[in-house]
C-alpha cells in the first residue's frame, strides 16, 4: 500500500511540475492573442497569417529552444489563425524538449548536439515550407478563417479585460494538460520504461517507425527515454531524429484542445509522422 501511495505521489508531483513549466508560456501567448484581438489592427493580424516560408524558417529556429513551451505557443497561435500550418509543423519538428539538456550532461555526446539541432532545423524548414507551398497551390480557393475565430468562439472574452480573458483560457488549458499528464504518467509507470526500451531494441530498421510513435507521447518522459537510449547506443542517430521530430511535448495536446478542426489536426499528425520516419530512414542510410 505504501509503495502504491508513493507511486501515486510521484506521478502527481511530475504532473504538477510538467504543467507548471508550461503555464508562463501559456499565459503569455493568450495575453498576446487577446491583445492582438482587442487592441491591434486587423492589418497586423493579416500580416501574421501571411508570413509564408519565412514563418516556417522562423518557426524552425524558435523550436530549437529546449523547452516545449514554444510548441504550446505555436499551437495556440495556429488555432487563432495567426501563423500558417507550415510554421506550426516547423516548430513541432524542431522542438527537442528534454533531449538537449540530457545530451549536454553527457560529455561524450556533446559533439552530437549541433548535429542533431542542424538536422532537425533543416527537416523542419523543408517540411514546413513544403506544407505551406502545397496549401497555397492546391487550397487557394478555400475560404480563409478570420483570426481568433477558433480560440474565442463563444468564450465571452470580449466582455472582460485581456488579463482576465488570458487567465481564463490558460486555466482551462492547464487543467486539461494536468489531467492528461496524470493519466500518461500512470500509464508509463504501469508499462515501465524498461519495456519501452525492449520494444525499441527489437530491430534497427524499424526503429525510426517505433521511435516516431513514442515521440508522440505528450510528456517529457518520451524524449528522456529516447535520448537515454541513444546515449546507451541502443538507438541510431536517424531513430533519435525521428523520435524527437514527432516529440513536440504537450504542443499537440494543446492543438487538439484548441483547434476544433479535427481533420486538420489529424493531417498535422500524419505529416509529422511520415516526415519523421522518412528523414530518419534517410539519415540512417547516410550515416
Amino acid at each position: 500500500m505504501n509503495e502504491f501511495l508513493h507511486t501515486c505521489g510521484h506521478i502527481l508531483e511530475h504532473a504538477i511540475l510538467d504543467s507548471l513549466i508550461i503555464l508562463p508560456f501559456l499565459f503569455a501567448v493568450y495575453l498576446l492573442v487577446e491583445y492582438l484581438e482587442h487592441k491591434a489592427s486587423s492589418k497586423l493580424a493579416n500580416s501574421l497569417t501571411r508570413l509564408g516560408p519565412f514563418g516556417a524558417v522562423g518557426g524552425a529556429i524558435l523550436g530549437c529552444v529546449p523547452q516545449c513551451g514554444f510548441s504550446v505557443m505555436a499551437s495556440n497561435l495556429f488555432s487563432g489563425r495567426l501563423i500558417s500550418m507550415g510554421t506550426l509543423v516547423a516548430v513541432f519538428i524542431s522542438t527537442s524538449d528534454e533531449a538537449i539538456p540530457i545530451l549536454v550532461s553527457n560529455p561524450d555526446k556533446i559533439g552530437d548536439i549541433w548535429k542533431l539541432i542542424v538536422c532537425k532545423v533543416v527537416i523542419a524548414v523543408i517540411v514546413g515550407v513544403t506544407v505551406d507551398l502545397v496549401i497555397k497551390l492546391f487550397m487557394k480557393n478555400k475560404e480563409e478563417e478570420k483570426p481568433f475565430e477558433q480560440l474565442c468562439s463563444n468564450c465571452g472574452c470580449h466582455n472582460h479585460s485581456i488579463w482576465r480573458a488570458a487567465l481564463k483560457h490558460s486555466a482551462s488549458i492547464i487543467l486539461f494538460i494536468f489531467i492528461v499528464n496524470v493519466l500518461l504518467g500512470g500509464a508509463i509507470e504501469f508499462i515501465g520504461e524498461d519495456n519501452i526500451k525492449i520494444v525499441l531494441m527489437t530491430d534497427n530498421f524499424f526503429q525510426p517507425f517505433i521511435a516516431a510513435l513514442i515521440g508522440f507521447i505528450p510528456n517529457c518522459a518520451a524524449s528522456v527515454i529516447l535520448t537515454e537510449l541513444y546515449i546507451e547506443g541502443v538507438l541510431s542517430f536517424g531513430s533519435i531524429v525521428a523520435g524527437l521530430s514527432t516529440g513536440a511535448g504537450v504542443g499537440l495536446l494543446v492543438l487538439f484542445k484548441t483547434n476544433k478542426k479535427m481533420k486538420q489536426n489529424i493531417a498535422i499528425v500524419g505529416i509529422l509522422y511520415v516526415s519523421a520516419v522518412l528523414f530518419g530512414l534517410l539519415i540512417n542510410a547516410i550515416f
